[in-house]
């Protein structure tokens, strides 16, 4: 694949890396999905400039990204609040916009969020490793080197020209998520939800739970009410697959949410947090507070057929879009 220069790294934030949407079908290797934690924003951010849904795009975390266009491209800012700007100006959020040779694109301070999207028209070029282009930085593993990104690295395009219809396209307002003061995460019983005490069930559906500083992307440590176990069962279990989304209780009965860079655990999982609400989780930081409220498998479904009925209702708005005129 040809390929050209899209942009130069002027400061590669607290952690910025290559995402797609995950490795798949390699956990019995050790090998974990990765991909972008807040799926739903990387999606949009693709359909809005003119992409299949799993290109390569810069998962940022917090702040202090920097580049600079190289050349004339097409992108979208979807995800967190970093208070994105263009040339010291704000860019709005989750519409496409127009960069030319020289602009500076910048992410200045977390308003909302942990993680934001930048997704360019095209999307970005790198070796796809076991089928995929993103990151494990901890098998050293995908996207650029395997690595976070670091000043004075040079991103790479396919060699095509910008896709200027797509200009100036904007996703619903109404069908952006809000941040909310406490995080209500919808889950349904995990495989060992039996292992806990009735009383230990009701603390953890009653109780909210702050985000400790101990949250990447392997998982999200929470603080708050132990969790009582029944006394004739183990703390630990044999170790067994994970997914996103798993709830485990350690020994000291307090929860942490697994993510996408671990494939075994041995602890029991309580509950696991339904697929849509897993963008949810990858916007949490530190200080975050979050509720856990069950739900039905049935519901759950529904919910996941919403939100992919809006995805593909928007799909055919961006491919219905009119060219761009000045």
């Amino acid at each position: 694949m040809e390929k050209v220069a899209a942009f130069e790294v002027v400061e590669p934030g607290i952690l910025t890396t290559i995402q797609d949407l995950g490795r798949i079908g390699f956990s019995q290797f050790g090998v974990p999905p990765s991909g972008a934690l807040d799926t739903f924003s990387f999606r949009v951010g693709n359909l809005l400039t003119g992409n299949r849904e799993e290109k390569a795009g810069l998962e940022t975390t917090l702040m202090g990204l920097k580049l600079k266009a190289l050349r004339e491209v097409v992108i979208a800012v979807t995800g967190g609040d970093f208070s994105p700007a263009l040339n010291e100006e704000p860019l709005e959020m989750w519409r496409t916009h127009l960069l030319v040779e020289g602009d500076v694109i910048a992410f200045k301070k977390a308003q909302t969020g942990c993680r934001a999207y930048l997704s360019v028209s095209g999307g970005f070029v790198v070796p796809k490793i076991l089928g995929s282009c993103s990151t494990y930085l901890p098998g050293n593993l995908g996207g650029l080197e395997g690595r976070k990104l670091r000043r004075g690295d040079i991103l790479y395009i396919p060699e095509t020209s910008a896709s200027l219809d797509k200009l100036g396209l904007r996703f619903p307002r109404d069908w952006i998520p809000s941040p909310e003061k406490e995080t209500p995460l919808s889950v349904i019983a995990g495989p060992q939800n039996h292992h806990f005490t009735e009383k230990g069930s009701q603390t953890f559906y009653s109780s909210s739970y702050q985000v400790t500083p101990q949250c990447d992307r392997m998982g999200v440590r929470l603080e708050g009410p132990k969790i009582e176990r029944r006394s004739d069962v183990e703390e630990s279990i044999i170790s067994e697959g994970l997914i996103s989304g798993a709830i485990q209780v350690p020994g000291e009965g307090k929860p942490t949410i697994i993510l996408t860079e671990l494939v075994t655990g041995g602890y029991a999982k309580i509950a696991t947090i339904i697929s849509t609400d897993l963008p949810k989780v990858a916007q949490l930081k530190p200080g975050d507070q979050v509720r856990f409220k069950p739900i039905s498998i049935e519901e759950s479904h529904l919910l996941l057929r919403e939100q992919e009925e809006r995805l593909k209702e928007f799909g055919k708005i961006i491919q219905e879009s009119r060219p761009f005129k000045k």
